[in-house]
């Protein structure tokens, strides 16, 4: 696949979306599933972005067609992200809390370098292993907590919580090849739109109980609004196109950010506790995402650096 050519004022602006406006909707989820429930809360969400999203493409004369090939791999792209990846996630958030969801996922470039490793078959450089190491370390110190073991579905959650971030790393690798339409606003109408519904499917089949906007209390509708807008439209757009610019490992490193934002944001809004070991193995954890991603960061500074330079 031959990387799109780059923009740098919208690749800073991605990045930016990606780091911080995603690392609060994991307050907006928990705010949300309080009142409703989680399929039907998350396809709720995708279902009207996604509709939302080719309203806008229309307005700006972008074309919705796309090949019979392409809808294939935004219908597979949307469950990896969306169905399972984050529908399974906001589920687990009614048994765990939003910063220790958010720092559980933090792990996932260790999963995107793991899985390049086995599928693809790219080798580990001694930093990344460095990095392996610290991140299985910071993972066995969070979830090794009792007081957190023992909250009624907190293991279940932590479980479920560990395959989405398998699905949302093989999803990256995916997406970075497949075949998928051009522009990054529809493909990313489409993945909404078919997750949606698959996702509205899921909850009908579980019997959950729906209910309209008009009997959410405003806080939901507020959180529902901003998960819609910004964590939809505006982050998954922005998420989709780096995807394509940049390598998934540098998109994975939106892992720094995300947990801190969501635990400072849950302990502020929730009162959601930050203990000593979670402190801990954020730190451990963070720091062996670090070194995975460290070495190609150096390298295209001093590449940066070098360009600059005068001779």
């Amino acid at each position: 696949m031959v990387k799109k050519k780059r923009n740098a004022f919208l690749v800073v602006l991605s990045f930016f979306a990606i780091y911080f406006i995603w690392g609060s909707t994991y307050l907006w989820n928990k705010i949300a599933v309080t009142e409703l429930p989680a399929f039907m809360l998350a396809g709720t969400r995708f279902l009207v972005a996604g509709c939302l999203i080719f309203i806008l493409a229309k307005l700006l004369e972008y074309p919705l067609k796309i090949t019979k090939k392409q809808f294939k791999n935004t219908v597979i792209a949307g469950f990896l992200f969306l169905t399972f990846g984050n529908g399974v996630v906001v589920w687990a958030l009614k048994y765990v809390d939003s910063g220790f969801a958010a720092l559980e996922v933090s792990a996932q470039p260790l999963v995107v370098l793991l899985m390049m490793r086995i599928l693809q078959g790219k080798k580990i450089k001694p930093m990344s292993v460095i990095g392996v190491v610290l991140g299985i370390t910071g993972i066995f110190l969070l979830v090794g907590q009792k007081q957190i073991i023992a909250q009624d579905g907190a293991v279940l959650g932590m479980v479920l919580i560990f395959f989405c971030m398998l699905s949302w790393s093989y999803g990256s690798l995916f997406v970075g090849k497949a075949d998928l339409p051009s522009n990054f606003f529809v493909n990313t109408g489409y993945q909404m739109f078919t997750a949606g519904i698959s996702l509205l499917l899921i909850s009908s089949l579980l019997g959950d109980h729906w209910s309209a906007p008009t009997e959410w209390s405003t806080t939901v509708i507020s959180a529902m609004l901003l998960l819609i807008v910004f964590g939809s439209i505006v982050t998954f757009t922005a998420f989709n196109y780096l995807l394509r610019i940049v390598s998934p490992e540098k998109v994975a490193t939106s892992s720094y950010v995300n947990p801190i934002i969501a635990m400072i944001l849950g302990w502020y809004f929730l009162n959601e506790a930050i203990t000593i070991q979670s402190a801990i193995a954020s730190v451990i954890l963070l720091t062996g995402v670090f070194f995975i991603n460290t070495k190609k960061r150096i390298t295209l500074f001093s590449r940066f650096t070098a360009k600059k330079m005068p001779k």
